[in-house]
Formats: structure tokens, sequence, C-alpha cells
């Protein structure tokens, strides 16, 4: 049995990981500030023997957190400020919460050697205009008036921490950039678009689609996420590199809202709102968003398995029965 530190462990990815860590026998202390997990997402887990839960800030908490990777035998660092809504109106929280978070935990880990995996995102690639995106392409970021961008460079930052605390001393860290997670337990309440538009069809309200909805993206299931995860964990070759985590069927928004729509019998319709109404002046997109992940199946075998129908039917029993 290991003892494995999760961050965020509250969170949408983060309660599906700790289920499936204590699942094949490991133990979890889960940390959360709270501020956008719930302790509900953990009821799973909450009775366990080998789950223990610290409510505590990763910006504020830097010496409680210290203590609890001393003890551990690894840790996944998962918490971060979450969601384009909350990005895009709360850019200084962002930061500070990406930057010193990930600061807290990656100094301490090198220090003690600990097996360490850090959360990017997709968001890192920015502006670039590739087909598919890989792992080791040239990022290209947009400038620092438009706020939307303080995630990815924020996420960045913290990739570059690891791999230079990697090279300095052979720090055991891998970088995962995750494309479009979803499933149950999501919420749509800062932006995420699937449950969004999945509560809002369950509700026969109108899907609201940003921008003219052209734009692109992939959706991965969160068990496929977590099945990478704990392969990932266990490779020694993982360690000081960073992997792509998505599916690769690449999908419009206008046609994911259709295929909601479709997929759960809704009366609901597409209603098309403007970026700068949505918000904010002059925000900026990636139109497309598709992952290379040749890297990750061929260290550990990963592909995404689950289809984007499941995804949406497991979201909408989700919130169905949250209601």
């Amino acid at each position: 049995m290991k003892r494995i530190l999760v961050t965020g462990g509250a969170g949408f990815i983060g309660s599906h990981l700790a289920e499936a860590l204590i699942a094949r026998g490991d133990r979890v202390i889960a940390v959360d500030d709270l501020s956008t997990g719930s302790p509900e997402n953990l009821s799973a887990v909450a009775a366990s023997p080998h789950f223990e839960f610290r409510k505590l800030d990763v910006v504020s908490g830097a010496g409680p957190l210290r203590e609890l990777i001393r003890e551990c035998d690894a840790v996944i660092h998962l918490a971060a400020a979450v969601g384009v809504d909350l990005v895009v109106k709360e850019p200084a929280r962002t930061i500070t919460t990406n930057v010193h978070g990930t600061e807290n935990v990656l100094i301490p880990a090198a220090e003690f050697g600990k097996r360490t995996i850090i959360a990017s995102t997709s968001e890192v690639y920015g502006k670039s205009s590739r087909e598919m995106f890989s792992e080791s392409d040239d990022l290209r970021i947009g400038s620092p008036e438009h706020s939307r961008w303080s995630y990815a460079c924020s996420k960045l930052l913290d990739e570059f921490l690891l791999m230079a605390l990697h090279r300095a001393g052979g720090f055991p860290g891998t970088v995962v950039r995750f494309f479009n997670t979803v499933g149950p337990r999501q919420t749509g309440r800062y932006g995420m678009v699937v449950p969004r538009f999945v509560a809002a069809a369950l509700a026969g309200k109108p899907l609201q689609v940003y921008g003219d909805g052209g734009q692109s993206r992939c959706f991965c299931h969160v068990a496929d996420v977590v099945r990478a995860l704990l392969a990932l964990l266990d490779e020694p070759a993982a360690a000081g590199e960073v992997f792509n985590i998505g599916s690769r069927r690449l999908v419009t928004i206008q046609e994911l809202a259709e295929l909601v729509i479709a997929r759960l019998g809704s009366s609901s319709k597409i209603e098309f709102i403007p970026y700068d109404k949505a918000y904010a002046a002059g925000f900026e997109d990636m139109r497309r968003r598709r992952p290379d992940t040749g890297k990750i199946r061929r260290l550990i075998g990963w592909n995404a398995e689950i289809s984007l129908e499941t995804i949406i039917d497991d979201v909408a029993a989700s919130l169905r029965g949250a209601r």
C-alpha cells in the first residue's frame, strides 16, 4: 500500500482519482480548500479507512502541505484555478493559485524525492493553428492585454519549474496536459461546456454556444484520464516528461450542442452568444484543440476509449441523480 497525496482531491478529477487509488489498494490523503471542490464528490470514499481529507489551501498552507508531502510516497497535484469564467473574471487569483500553489508542491516534493505528477492543460498550446498538438511543439501565447491567457501562462510556468527541478537533481516529476476532461460530477458553474449543455438540454432551455460554434475540441471521459494517471504514476520512464492526455475525436461546439440535444431527446434550441457578451471585450479563443497522443500510447499503451455519446449519457445521469 502506497500513501498518495492528491491536491484538489475534492474536485471533479481528484475525487474520481481518489476512488481509483483506494480501489487498487492505495491510501489517499486528499487536500482541497473547497473553493471549487465539494465534500459530496468524496461520498464514495469518505468512510474508507484508507482515506483522509484535509481542508487546506495550497497557496497559504505551505507548511502543513510540506509535512504531508514528506510523509507520502507520491503526489498528484490537481489543485488549480479552473474554468474560463473564473480565469477571465479573476486573473490575479488564477496566477497566484496556479503558480504559488504549484511551487508549494514541487519544491518540497523535489527536496524529498517524491514521485510527482502535475496537471497542466491544452491551453498552453495557445494560439497555434496546427492540426494536432504534440508535446514538443513551440507554444504561442496571446497578449497579456487579454486575461484569458493568464491561465495558460501560469500553467506553463508550472511545467518549466518541474522540468528545471528534474534537470537539476533528477526529481521524478511528470507533466500531463489535459484536453477537456469531462464526466460525472463536473459542474458547468465555471463555464465547462459539456455539463452546461447537458443541464440546459435536460431543462429544455437554450444551449448557449459562444462565438460562431465553429471552434473544435476533443472531449475525454474522466475514467480514461484516471487510467492514464495511474499508469504514468507507476511508470519510472515517465519522469522528466510531458504527456498529452485526451481524446482524438474532434467535434465543433455547434456539433456538440446538436449531439447533446439529439442524444437526450431534448426540445432545446441553440442560441449563439458573441464572445464579448459571454466573457469580455477582445476575448480570444483557440479554434482547434486536438492532441497527438502518440507519446503516451508508446510508453504505456494508453488510448481514450469512452465515446462522446457515453460521456453525454454519464453526465446526464449524474445531473439527474443530483436533483
